[in-house]
């Protein structure tokens, strides 16, 4: 799925609209993807033109997915995903990279986004015959429904991977983030596992980028601070490297190559 963005205005199939610039579908643009309209990419590119570093963003950010999903099921063995606010199916999805690693790989998608769950429906498919992947029709906001429709699907006695993947700024009160993340992650068992990114406002470009994205009429994106993205992870373990960014983070010799931080934090951290 895109790293972003789930859309905390969706309602029925019905009410989709295709004048107005759609969150997921402007991070579909930024990566390349054809699954947008005009008034998207017109939202998008008023965006790059004052904050360029966005093209990258979100498809670095798709990088730093690949890279954990990889960590977690090829070297630690998690086998059991529960990827929140997934947006668009794009190319290397959770599901694809855990099973290839884990064959028996279960994962769950969530988002409340009609859009994105009609291409769930059509592109979400097991890649190996002993491995679950569904979908979760549930809303950001409502982490007690999430949890109880997971649980026909994962077994929450057993770790469990929590991704919230550039989603978190959809979420304009912190404190709502923050609660929104200890309850998730109070419901898993130890030795399960938290993987986020979120754009910060470490920049004035990004700050800018911010503006013009909610001038376009898409849902605004709240930046946080690197103290703010930190708290994420409050009672965790982080794995090495910590939080960094996500163009760096575990990035080998030949991934980084001439990479350069950007405007984007992420972290792997492990309930102890």
């Amino acid at each position: 799925m895109t790293d972003g963005p789930y859309n905390p205005r969706a309602g029925s199939a019905s009410e989709i609209r295709f004048d107005v610039p759609h969150a997921a579908r402007i991070w579909n643009y930024w990566m390349g993807g054809k699954d947008n309209y005009a008034v998207d990419r017109a939202a998008g590119d008023a965006v790059a033109e004052v904050y360029p570093d966005i093209i990258t963003m979100a498809k670095e950010s798709r990088q730093f997915l690949i890279r954990a999903v990889s960590f977690l099921a090829g070297e630690v063995g998690m086998h059991q995903f529960l990827d929140i606010g997934t947006g668009l199916p794009t190319m290397q999805n959770t599901h694809e990279i855990a099973q290839r690693f884990v064959p028996e790989s279960r994962i769950v998608y969530v988002d409340n986004d009609p859009l994105v769950l009609a291409h769930a429906r059509a592109l979400l498919v097991n890649t190996t015959p002993e491995g679950v992947t569904t979908y979760v029709d549930a809303d950001l906001h409502d982490p007690d429904v999430i949890i109880a429709d997971a649980r026909n699907v994962l077994d929450f006695t057993k770790p469990i991977v929590v991704m919230f993947m550039g989603v978190l700024g959809y979420v304009a009160d912190f404190d709502e983030l923050r609660s929104i993340i200890a309850r998730v992650m109070a419901a898993v068992p130890s030795g399960s596992y938290l993987v986020a990114w979120d754009s910060s406002d470490t920049g004035e470009a990004i700050k800018e980028g911010g503006e013009k994205l909610a001038e376009t009429g898409a849902v605004p994106y709240n930046l946080r601070s690197l103290e703010q993205l930190g708290q994420y992870f409050e009672g965790l373990e982080m794995v090495d490297p910590g939080l960094a960014p996500i163009t760096l983070w575990r990035a080998g010799a030949t991934d980084a190559g001439d990479a350069e931080p950007i405007d984007s934090y992420g972290a792997v951290a492990r309930k102890p």
